[in-house]
């Protein structure tokens, strides 16, 4: 199966998990998953990320359904190719901001050859 690259370029809650849905359900089918994340989606990856203190995560935790931080511990557990954009960090003024652990601070170009032939889905 080809690869899913999962690009990430909002900071919006709503997005995020979503990115992280579509890159933990192809990484439970078997499919290889590179998430990249870039400008305010770059906040994401950062530890502790500052999406888990939106009011959504309780409210999807109220309803069952699996949250951002749930979904970033499976993420890790899968073995998701988690990249923070160097640019994206620089723009976002993130550059100096600690990431979560396994993830790697490369560019598009980092991205792309892992996708290769692969799928690429924005948020």
């Amino acid at each position: 199966m080809a690869p899913l690259g999962v690009l990430l370029l909002s900071g919006e809650h709503d997005r995020a998990h979503y990115a992280l849905v579509m890159a933990t359900g192809a990484a439970a089918l078997g499919r290889e998953v590179v998430l990249f994340t870039t400008n305010a989606g770059c906040r994401l990856l950062l530890t502790p990320s500052p999406l888990l203190d939106d009011p959504r995560e309780a409210h999807l935790a109220a309803r069952g359904v699996a949250t951002i931080a749930t979904l970033l511990d499976a993420a890790a557990d899968l073995g998701i190719r988690r990249i923070a954009c160097e640019a994206g960090l620089k723009a976002e003024d993130l550059a100096a901001a600690p990431l979560a652990e396994g993830v790697e601070v490369a560019g598009v170009v980092t991205f792309l050859t892992a996708v290769g032939a692969g799928q690429v889905v924005t948020l």
